[in-house]
């Protein structure tokens, strides 16, 4: 553990993320607040969880999030870090969120590009997959309610909650007929 202060920790607005192009080229560093407020693409990690009985995790996020807050999300995921693999990221996110440690590497699935309808939010993205028999303590600060349910169960609830949106634009892009092995 580092002694050396970290912004991004008390302020996640200040965390340093690569901005990318279209193409997922990096075209220099700014602080997500930055980023989010002039709406400049970035880069994010989707990861889909199941359990040992193959129920998939879902949570809703806290009123307090910079993005989406109270919204239902059926991925855990977030933001790359400058200079950050997709794959470290997907990992890292992962357990951060779940709250576990050891968790098996994610598998990555396919490539994904979400852009808001109004242009104020653009994320080039990896959607990855990953298997938790761990017993999880999701990240309080990240996480108001959870529970792992039958896919059924969420396909039902599609139309009943508020959902993320680019989290439900990834799960039409994972449902869709050849998108697991696809990457």
């Amino acid at each position: 553990m580092s002694d050396t202060p970290n912004p991004a920790e008390d302020n996640p607005a200040e965390e340093i993320l690569d901005v990318v192009d279209e193409h997922d080229r990096v075209l220099g560093q700014a602080p997500r607040g930055e980023i989010y407020a002039k709406g400049l693409r970035h880069r994010c990690v989707f990861v889909f969880v199941r359990d040992a009985r193959d129920r998939v995790f879902v949570h809703r996020r806290t009123a307090w999030k910079m993005v989406f807050p109270s919204l239902h999300d059926m991925f855990v995921g977030g933001v790359v870090g400058a200079g950050e693999s997709y794959d470290d990221a997907a990992l890292r996110e992962a357990e951060e969120e779940l709250g576990v440690s050891g968790l098996d590497r994610p598998v990555p699935l396919f490539p994904f590009r979400y852009d808001a309808p109004d242009g104020s939010f653009l994320e080039n993205a990896y959607v990855y997959e990953v298997r938790c028999a761990l017993p999880v303590r999701p990240q309080s600060a990240e996480i108001a309610w959870h529970g792992f349910l039958p896919e059924d169960e969420l396909v039902r609830r599609l139309d009943t909650w508020e959902w993320v949106p680019d989290g439900l634009a990834a799960y039409g892009r994972l449902r869709a007929p050849g998108a697991r092995g696809s990457a």
